[in-house]
């Protein structure tokens, strides 16, 4: 049986790749490539003749299938890679990995560039733990609504991609919903025209709309949000909420604060804060 390589390749500069990348690329029978235009420019740069088939979100399940029953039947050994990065995080690969694993095949990481762990490195930010969003949908109201859930919940430190034909009003966005916050934009990463805003937001916002190459190249952002998460004020308390929660379906405290905190859209710190106090009140009676 053939094995299943996720190979990370560069970002931007070609000679950010690793040795172990360069070796499985060359000795692999196949190369699953999310554009195989893009990655023949890598491959002719390192003298790689490994032949090449296109791995996309528009036909991920038809080859996943095939690709599968090439490592099974014919004992191929498959190397994924995706345009830039780590194949799976916001690239194709997710589909053909979870069929490899259910039908026992060997799934090898080759770790290296990442655009959200390079950017993280250089942000000065604190990053002990971070939430990764990846591409931000579209739809207005939908990106309103998932950038205002940052303060609401309290989450420190943000990374989304985002394309450069929404920059700008993204970075307006954050302006709106998160005024006192501290962002990074970083834009073509590790390539020949790298470029960062760095600052509070407003003076980003600023650099941003004088820049005229600010709308070239794909961003990696980063938003570092001081604020505590918003206390929810309601008609009923959150005690009310958690005791109700308790009586009617009959679980326990715990249980209930991951009730109340899903159900009504609650940081869950704000919730366990006053089950804590509820539970002074309890055993004071």
């Amino acid at each position: 049986m053939g094995k299943l390589y996720v190979v990370a390749t560069p970002i931007g500069n070609l000679k950010d790749i690793t040795y172990r990348a360069i070796e499985v690329l060359n000795n692999c029978d196949l190369i699953a490539a999310e554009d195989t235009r893009h990655t023949s420019i890598l491959l002719k740069h390192y003298n790689i003749e490994t032949k090449l088939i296109s791995y996309h979100k528009y036909n991920e399940e038809e080859r996943s299938k095939l690709l599968i029953s090439y490592i099974l039947e014919k004992n191929m050994d498959v190397a994924l890679v995706s345009n830039a990065g780590t194949p799976c995080i916001s690239d194709p690969g997710y589909r053909i990995v979870k069929d490899a694993r259910e039908k026992g095949i060997e799934v090898i990481p080759i770790p290296g560039p990442s655009a959200v762990m390079t950017a993280l490195s250089v942000s000065g930010i604190p990053i002990n733990h971070f939430l990764f969003l990846g591409f931000l949908p579209k739809k207005e109201s939908e990106r309103e609504e998932i950038i205002r859930s940052i303060k609401k919940r309290g989450i420190e430190t943000v990374v989304i991609y985002e394309s450069p034909k929404r920059i700008i009003s993204l970075a307006e966005l954050i302006a709106k919903e998160l005024p006192n916050s501290t962002v990074c934009f970083f834009c073509e990463l590790t390539k020949v025209f790298e470029r960062s805003y760095i600052g509070k937001i407003y003076d980003v916002l600023e650099e941003l709309k004088n820049d005229p190459n600010a709308n070239i190249g794909e961003y990696t952002i980063i938003i570092y949000n001081e604020e505590k998460a918003e206390e929810v004020k309601l008609e009923v308390s959150i005690e009310a909420l958690i005791i109700d929660i308790i009586v009617k379906e009959g679980v326990s405290l715990k249980e209930a604060i991951e009730i109340v905190s899903k159900k009504f859209d609650l940081p869950k710190n704000q919730v366990y804060k006053r089950a804590l106090e509820l539970k002074k009140i309890i055993t004071k009676i």
